[in-house]
């Protein structure tokens, strides 16, 4: 199995799941406890967040844990949305996760003006001349097409204008070198397994002297801002992730680039109708997005499935829903092109032998798509031998 879909999971590394397995199994006291056993367990998450703020250029004490991305987003809009009063418009882009855009719809219906910003046809943000907004929540980088956002340049303006800035980095962090000091952000949202940890635990950066207020009450755990008995062994197996991370971090991106630049080339050297969207300039190494004339992307997943090979046609929150994607509307794709696009995403992992095979592959799932369907002409049939 070629697995070309590391945006939607990683695999968590082999150090990574040892790591946890010592404090599933071994160490398995709760931090908050009195005794030494829980002080060494407590000494073990204060590593783990050492070395997830080292990865972003951040203090360890402005890094708390949650139990993920979507945990992460939710607190930073919420947190702010409580403390601004509610004349005060927010800002995001119209081609977020749905972790940003249904909270932004929520704090919408409770009588704030939410805007949402449109990108151009390379996907990349249209910044407004008039830059006027109470809050800025902008992605670092897309997770349907790798497309990375102008960050430094929305963050710099926030901070002129001392509006909070909050950026999904759920895409961006381990893929390449980002810092927190060099980019003027206020909040940063992480997830622990899209950089080879473990699902169920992510981590919120919030600036030191930033107020914030917290989404969940309790026990006060992290420092008080996320109560709730921490996820020991998930922040362990993320600390890990993190160190690694941070270990290759100097090479990844062009590997990586390497790999996904050879499939993509063979791609349109053996499949008529093939093109790769959005800005190729300012991207992810590890994303490939193509665009497939005359074939329905849901049928090729299904195809590609059976012959070996694992990708998918847009977020894995969206897979199985009927409707184009919304990123690929926003950057004015026709309903037809974006029903025909399929999401290829590579890791440090992916190797060139692979990168070639999944291109052949996906030669073979095209050609039979187009012999069995139409798109629009009805339902789609596939015929697997």
């Amino acid at each position: 199995m070629i697995y070309l879909d590391n945006a939607a999971t990683t695999k968590p590394s082999a150090k990574v799941i040892r790591a946890m397995n010592v404090y599933l199994e071994e160490h398995w006291q709760n931090p908050s406890s009195g005794y030494r056993a829980s002080k060494e367990v407590s000494k073990a998450i204060e590593e783990a967040r050492a070395s997830v703020a080292e990865l972003i250029g951040a203090l360890p004490e402005e890094v708390f844990f949650t139990s993920g991305g979507t945990e992460s987003n939710n607190t930073a809009l919420f947190s702010v949305d409580s403390m601004l009063p509610k004349k005060v418009r927010f800002s995001t882009s119209q081609i977020e996760h749905s972790a940003i855009l249904r909270p932004m719809e929520r704090i919408a219906e409770s009588g704030r003006e939410v805007e949402f910003l449109p990108v151009n046809e390379g996907g990349r943000l249209i910044i407004p001349e008039n830059f006027s907004t109470g809050l800025m929540s902008l992605m670092w980088a897309n997770n349907e097409t790798g497309i990375l956002q102008p960050i430094q340049e929305v963050a710099e303006q926030c901070r002129k204008q001392k509006v909070p800035f909050h950026t999904d980095a759920v895409q961006v962090v381990g893929k390449q070198k980002i810092s927190v000091r060099e980019t003027p952000i206020d909040m940063l949202s992480i997830s622990g397994h899209k950089l080879h940890g473990p699902k169920g635990v992510g981590a919120l950066f919030v600036r030191s002297g930033f107020r914030m207020r917290p989404h969940l009450f309790g026990g006060g755990q992290e420092a008080g801002k996320r109560s709730g008995t921490e996820n020991v062994a998930g922040i362990i197996g993320m600390g890990v992730a993190a160190r690694e991370a941070l270990a290759r971090i100097d090479t990844v991106e062009k590997q990586i680039s390497n790999v996904r630049d050879a499939f993509e080339a063979k791609v349109l050297e053996l499949v008529s109708g093939a093109e790769v969207n959005g800005d190729l300039a300012h991207r992810l190494p590890t994303h490939s997005h193509i665009s497939f004339d005359s074939c329905e992307a849901e049928g090729l997943v299904i195809l590609l499935d059976e012959y070996g090979v694992q990708c998918s046609s847009g977020s894995a929150c969206m897979t199985g829903k009927q409707q184009p994607s919304h990123v690929q509307m926003a950057m004015g794709f026709s309903e037809i092109r974006a029903k025909s696009s399929l999401r290829f995403t590579f890791s440090h992992e992916s190797t060139l032998e692979e990168a070639i095979k999944a291109a052949e592959l996906v030669k073979k799932a095209v050609d039979k798509l187009r012999s069995v369907q139409s798109i629009g002409t009805g339902p789609v049939v596939i015929y697997t031998s």
